[in-house]
């Protein structure tokens, strides 16, 4: 290391934990169902009463879809992988030298010099996890020590969109009885969903 490098210590948030897309889709999913909902069964003219037994009815229901789904749909990604995983370890194992040729041209394919690439191949194959894990990784672009948590993206599902869906019955729960409300506070929830979303993205909170 040069003499005159600083080491500067930073942070990257968590890309593979799988609870922010769950959080985002659980908490606009909320909005906009529930929204449509009031929407629809208020313009028909149904007494604030059913509007909110409507509602929540389809909070809780709509609440155990989302996580019941992304607890299966995260569950069955992971265990892809590890299927995968499995036929890349049987590979290394039936075929060591035709694999390490493998990662000599996926080294050569990053921009390692033939020589070096041949080297370093050697040196990482000694340890067969490593060899594996870049295998995976280049692969199938997944890294099998980073796959997220189906818990943590049923929980964050379940409450975002429990909470997006109570979100447009709060002027019926207050006792006020007009529809537009109900709509306007969709829209706002919305907007706000959309803009604390901006908070993990490049893009500014007035554009999500």
């Amino acid at each position: 290391m040069s003499p005159d490098a600083e080491v500067h210590e930073h942070s990257h948030a968590d890309v593979s934990g799988g609870w922010l897309r769950a959080a985002v889709f659980g908490a606009m999913d909320g909005l906009v169902t529930n929204t449509a909902l009031v929407a629809g069964v208020g313009a028909g003219g149904a007494a604030a009463q059913t509007i909110v037994l409507s509602g929540v009815a389809s909070l809780v229901a709509g609440a155990i879809s989302m996580a019941l789904g992304e607890y299966t749909s995260v569950t069955t990604q992971n265990e892809q992988l590890e299927l995968e995983v499995a036929k890349e370890r049987g590979e290394l194992e039936r075929n060591p030298e035709g694999e390490r040729d493998e990662l000599v041209a996926l080294l050569r394919a990053g921009g390692v010099d033939d020589d070096l690439a041949e080297r370093v191949s050697v040196q990482l194959s000694r340890d067969p996890e490593t060899a594996l894990r870049l295998h995976v990784v280049a692969e199938m672009g997944l890294s099998p020590e980073d796959t997220p948590s189906p818990k943590v993206a049923a929980v964050s599902s379940f409450v975002t969109f429990s909470v997006g869906a109570a979100v447009p019955l709060l002027p019926y729960l207050f006792g006020l009885d007009l529809l537009w409300v109900a709509l306007v506070c969709g829209g706002v929830g919305l907007a706000v969903a959309g803009a604390l979303s901006a908070r993990f993205t490049p893009r500014p909170w007035w554009w999500s």
